[in-house]
């Protein structure tokens, strides 16, 4: 049995220090509850503080490189579908040249006629090539070359869209179809410029199956990345919670003995 003393109350002492142990969990827990986090400063965990970090920093580098390739896919569908209807008016002159030529049947003035709306649809893959742009950014003169998107955190993580120039002379269009002999050179530029403009439409197309599937990996990646990230910084709140019932039990009876163990050296009194 420890000894009746008034100088000093080791268990009131005791008390006091339990109670200073108890009141601080019961912060970090009611902190930790009420942010979800774990570790939300460095002093909580140094290594883990720092892990989540670098994982914060990359899950906003793929973020960003979502919307970077999400951005190319949207600039490329506008080339492709300009692309498309270029295809679509070379088709027509085609028609145009291989009607122009058959001379047994046709006279100088339906030939003449064919020639004007050749010319008219020149001028129209022309206006095509010119209105088509991205913002302020022409796509198909030829100036969008090497254009790079940053699909990623790391500056490694890049992809460079090249669009070649499409109007109707860098396609090989050319020549008049008012006469037999001119609509016969122009069936065969024709065909040059429809070879030409798939060529371009081909590469276009892989661009953008290879931009969409960067978005799809980046997705995919920002998500495991925030469930890494939440494995290294998240409180497990049922757990915690339980902590909490539990500090707040102390708290409490440990009020009430720091209460009995202060009352303890008034028994000195019974002996006096």
């Amino acid at each position: 049995m420890s000894s009746l003393v008034v100088n000093f109350n080791a268990e009131a002492a005791n008390a006091v220090l339990n109670l200073d142990s108890t009141n601080t969990q019961l912060s970090q827990a009611i902190q930790q509850l009420s942010s979800g986090l774990a570790v939300q400063y460095s002093y909580q965990g140094p290594a883990s503080w720092s892990i989540s970090q670098f994982l914060q920093y990359q899950n906003a580098g793929d973020t960003q490189g979502v919307a970077n390739a999400t951005q190319g896919v949207s600039v490329l569908n506008i080339a492709s579908g300009a692309i498309n209807q270029i295809a679509g008016i070379l088709d027509q002159m085609e028609q145009l040249a291989t009607s122009s030529a058959n001379s047994g049947a046709m006279t100088s003035t339906q030939q003449a006629a064919n020639n004007t709306q050749f010319q008219a649809l020149i001028s129209e893959i022309n206006t095509i090539v010119s209105n088509t742009t991205y913002g302020t950014q022409g796509l198909l003169s030829g100036a969008y070359a090497s254009e790079t998107f940053q699909v990623g955190f790391q500056s490694s993580n890049t992809f460079s869209v090249t669009i070649s120039n499409s109007t109707a002379s860098a396609l090989g269009v050319s020549g008049t179809i008012s006469t037999s002999a001119g609509a016969s050179a122009a069936i065969t530029s024709v065909k040059t410029a429809l070879n030409n403009i798939s060529s371009i439409g081909s590469k276009i197309g892989s661009g953008q199956v290879q931009l969409q599937a960067f978005v799809q990996d980046l997705q995919t990646m920002s998500t495991n990345v925030q469930a890494a990230n939440s494995s290294v910084v998240d409180v497990n709140m049922a757990q915690e919670m339980t902590q909490f019932t539990t500090d707040q039990i102390l708290l409490q009876s440990g009020l009430s003995m720091l209460g009995q163990a202060q009352a303890n050296p008034t028994l000195v009194l019974k002996l006096l």
